[in-house]
């Protein structure tokens, strides 16, 4: 069973996926959607998931640097609610503290040109969240 893992903002959703034993990340792509419409990126999720047979879901959560949630976590908490009343699937949420900012440092190390690091920033960000929960070992 693969996992997928999430970095969701408020005009896109990156997307990363696991391999078939859970032990490696990889970027997989970035859905744009108008902003803040959740519905039309948990419809395209839903896709992903049949698709690719995804019963877990890891969705990035937004903290402060102090441990504090704010108005990101709150979307993310609802997203979450939103894909698990549409779909038998499992969605952990876990912290992404620094996830974008290692993404901008690793891309800039990279020389990619700044069009490309926009395209790929967030399923990046979402590759690092999941992999970090592969590393965890908590499947």
């Amino acid at each position: 069973m693969r996992i997928i893992g999430l970095d969701l903002g408020s005009k896109s959703l990156g997307i990363a996926i696991s391999d078939e034993l859970n032990i490696l990340a990889s970027s997989l792509t970035t859905y744009y959607f108008k902003e803040d419409d959740y519905k039309a990126a948990v419809t395209y999720l839903l896709d992903l998931c049949n698709k690719y047979q995804v019963k877990k879901v890891i969705l990035g959560l937004p903290k402060h640097m102090n441990g504090d949630l704010g108005i990101r976590a709150n979307i993310s908490f609802e997203f979450k609610k939103m894909i698990e009343e549409k779909a038998d699937i499992e969605v952990i949420l876990f912290d992404e503290r620094l996830t974008t900012s290692l993404v901008d440092k690793a891309m800039l190390e990279g020389n990619l040109k700044r069009k490309k690091r926009k395209e790929k920033k967030d399923e990046l960000a979402a590759a690092i969240i999941l992999q970090n929960y592969l590393d965890r070992g908590k499947l």
